[in-house]
């Protein structure tokens, strides 16, 4: 009876948002410069949590979230983002995308810029105002609709280009370094900033970043990647409560997780270069 009353309470797991299942990136696969990118790449993301992908520059992070976008393809390997093809994922609009770059049209409004992606999927033009103000309302850009993307601040533009990207309402959000250009007291509060909204919209969020710190305190968990060929050797839970704020930082179970992820930065470098260590004789 304890059982059945045990199994009768448990809560199914959320959907995968997406499964990455032995998935490599080779680039130039028949020429004779060939590029291993990624490696066996195995990964599960549930729906709704808060993933970082971090690791050195060259390890494949970007290319990863890209196979994810559908804007390249894998080599080999079974790919799905929530449950179908990426390719089927994207034609139902089921991402939207944060670059490193705001990618604004300067000639453009902020709220046309917002609107932009639903002028392109044939949104009747009231729904793309209301829908477009809406998300300037979200991070918090309400009054600024009709400034142009030269009048705002790096960290301002970066928030219209995730308003952008939320627009139409993907239940994924894919983030490449969006905040890599921005001083470190701009970037701690677009941290937060990008936390309130994960919060509010309950958003799939995959986010690329070269920062320990920012992977450790924005996600659920962080995935540690190897130089190239790019591989996932570790994945890192965050105990972290939430909601977190700037004192989350001075905690020492931040401080412990921050040390934890280096530390396994650190032997996936080693067991790289262990790798390309010829033996002796060789």
């Amino acid at each position: 009876m304890e059982l059945t009353s045990r199994a009768m309470n448990t809560t199914p797991p959320p959907p995968l948002a997406i499964s990455a299942r032995q998935v490599n990136k080779v680039f130039n696969p028949n020429g004779a410069q060939q590029v291993i990118a990624l490696q066996d790449i195995n990964l599960e993301i549930p729906a709704g949590e808060f993933v970082s992908l971090i690791g050195p520059s060259g390890c494949g992070k970007s290319t990863l979230l890209r196979l994810i976008a559908d804007l390249i393809h894998p080599t080999n390997g079974e790919l799905l983002v929530n449950g179908q093809q990426p390719e089927e994922a994207r034609k139902h609009r089921d991402y939207g995308f944060v670059f490193q770059s705001a990618t604004l049209y300067d000639w453009r409004t902020v709220i046309r810029n917002v609107q932009l992606p639903l002028e392109i999927m044939g949104y009747a033009p009231q729904e793309r105002k209301r829908r477009a103000q809406e998300m300037l309302e979200l991070v918090e850009l309400g009054k600024f609709g009709n400034h142009y993307p030269w009048q705002l601040s790096g960290g301002m533009q970066q928030r219209v280009s995730i308003a952008r990207a939320l627009a139409f309402d993907p239940s994924i959000l894919l983030m490449d370094e969006p905040f890599g250009a921005l001083d470190e007291f701009t970037r701690e509060r677009m941290n937060l900033e990008l936390l309130r909204i994960w919060y509010r919209t309950h958003k799939t969020i995959v986010f690329v970043t070269h920062s320990i710190s920012e992977a450790v305190f924005l996600s659920n968990r962080v995935v540690i990647m190897s130089p190239r060929p790019g591989r996932i050797t570790r994945i890192v839970d965050i105990t972290l409560p939430y909601p977190r704020s700037f004192e989350t930082r001075e905690t020492e179970t931040y401080f412990q997780k921050v040390i934890e992820v280096r530390e396994l930065l650190r032997e996936a470098h080693a067991l790289d270069e262990a790798d390309e260590t010829p033996e002796v004789g060789q």
